[in-house]
């Protein structure tokens, strides 16, 4: 696999609402994990009257570092890129307490599944991450292209990219040349897609949607900028589309069940992210049926693959 030319956050400066461009303030969470890298960083836009990207988990310290760090400005917008519990929860407080509206493209969906979603193990002191907060709906539904948000000097705009989940949405600054991308495009890791609600034709289709931008700076909610966007991106194409030739390739040598596919395509991964590699097998294995290469028989846990 060619490799992805992640960089590091060194350090996550827990609580402290730090200058990171001209226009932006991050303060990040003291949720670290094996989904969220160091945390959850949530981005002030402006000064005086701001907009709050991905206000994050329901978390004391990191309510109380907002409080602290929005002291003396007006919240005019909460921009939730999606509703998993890192990202969306606190901002229902953040609405009550600011009186500003919450926006997204809408509430998670409501999807059947023969399986549960993907879920983290319970660690002491942490909270479940990658769970869904099916009680946020927005107080504003935006649309691709929608103006989102505006203060003096700055211009937040929607940009729609379903795939980690069907109701993400990314955040255009347009003043910085810059995009915040939520779980799109994660600055330490790749996404996981991961279906029902993930889905990884329409992530990959997002993915060429971002490419074919002119971003300067890519602000992921987890993980260090992407400050050579170019690069980075084809690098996530190209190792997604070499993941799905593996996955074909896989079923034409005879494996059938994803387990097994999982063993042999992710034998360098730790095994405790098997599980979701599972799930982001399974969303190529979807794709691949979608565009007729494999066939299933069975659902669930009982699905088999063959190739057509």
């Amino acid at each position: 696999m060619n490799a992805i030319p992640f960089v590091t956050l060194d350090d996550p400066r827990y609580g402290e609402p730090v200058q990171v461009s001209p226009l932006v303030r991050r303060v990040i969470a003291n949720n670290p994990s094996k989904y969220t890298y160091h945390g959850t960083g949530t981005y002030i836009v402006g000064h005086g009257d701001v907009a709050v990207i991905d206000p994050g988990p329901i978390l004391d310290e990191h309510r109380q570092a907002l409080v602290d760090a929005l002291a003396g400005d007006r919240v005019r917008a909460i921009l939730v890129t999606h509703c998993h519990s890192d990202h969306s929860p606190l901002s229902s407080w953040l609405r009550d307490a600011s009186g500003a509206p919450t926006l997204a493209f809408g509430p998670h969906a409501r999807v059947d599944d023969d399986e549960d979603e993907l879920e983290d193990e319970i660690e002491p002191g942490k909270p479940l991450e990658e769970t869904i907060d099916f009680d946020f709906e927005p107080d504003v539904r935006l649309n691709d292209g929608d103006v989102a948000a505006t203060g003096a000097g700055w211009t937040l705009r929607a940009v729609y990219t379903p795939g980690h989940t069907s109701n993400h949405m990314c955040y255009a600054l347009e003043q910085e040349s810059a995009l915040f991308t939520g779980d799109h495009i994660m600055g330490w890791s790749t996404t996981i897609v991961s279906p029902p609600d993930g889905d990884m034709r329409a992530y990959i289709e997002s993915l060429h949607k971002v490419m074919a931008r002119t971003d300067a700076t890519l602000w992921p909610t987890h993980g260090a900028p992407v400050t050579n966007p170019e690069p980075f991106l084809q690098a996530f194409l190209d190792h997604r589309l070499e993941r799905e030739a593996q996955v074909l390739q896989a079923v034409r040598s005879g494996h059938t069940e994803i387990e097994a596919m999982v063993k042999e395509l992710y034998a360098d991964v730790r095994e405790e992210l098997h599980k979701a590699a599972g799930r982001s097998v399974k969303s190529h294995l979807v794709k691949l049926a979608h565009d007729g290469k494999v066939t299933v028989e069975g659902t669930g846990k009982a699905a088999r693959y063959f190739p057509t």
